[in-house]
């Protein structure tokens, strides 16, 4: 029999697994989405997520790229979560695109039962919040988005 008060801790893969497939099957109203950045690796580290931005808002109607990364210690800390697409936000550094632990409460209190797919609601959230529903925005469209390094691909042409 087991004792009052325990509790089994899902290991890290298994989690990963868990949201990856809920990711895969949509979520809610379909505004919110997330899935593997790259299906080969196996350590499950890198997603992107996309939001689009909630109504009466400046964000309405705006589609908004963003990169998780579940470092190894994830679900126990928080994944670091940036915005691939400029964005204006409190909570969001501006240079970087990053989401800042401390402006965000759900990261500053980070509790291993949050998902990914709670913290992409919860910016959408934030979104409508009366601190960011009218703050400028970035022109869309613009040639200015945030891109990785490893992304980058050189082409060249022979003329």
């Amino acid at each position: 029999m087991g004792s009052e008060g325990s509790r089994v801790v899902v290991p890290r893969n298994f989690r990963l697994l868990e949201e990856l497939e809920r990711g895969e099957k949509g979520i809610g109203d379909g505004t919110v989405s997330y899935g593997m950045d790259d299906p080969d690796d196996i350590y499950m580290r890198s997603w992107t997520g996309t939001i689009i931005g909630p109504h009466n808002t400046v964000h309405e109607g705006r589609i908004y790229q963003l990169k998780l990364f579940c470092d190894k210690d994830y679900p126990d800390n928080p994944p670091t979560v940036r915005f691939q697409t400029r964005i204006n936000m409190t909570c969001v550094n501006q240079e970087t695109g990053v989401v800042e632990p401390s402006l965000f409460p759900m990261l500053a209190r980070w509790r291993r039962e949050y998902t990914m797919e709670d913290i992409l609601v919860n910016l959408k959230k934030e979104m409508s919040a009366p601190q960011n529903r009218k703050l400028y925005q970035p022109p869309e469209g613009n040639d200015d988005q945030r891109v990785e390094q490893k992304g980058l691909v050189l082409r060249c042409c022979i003329l």
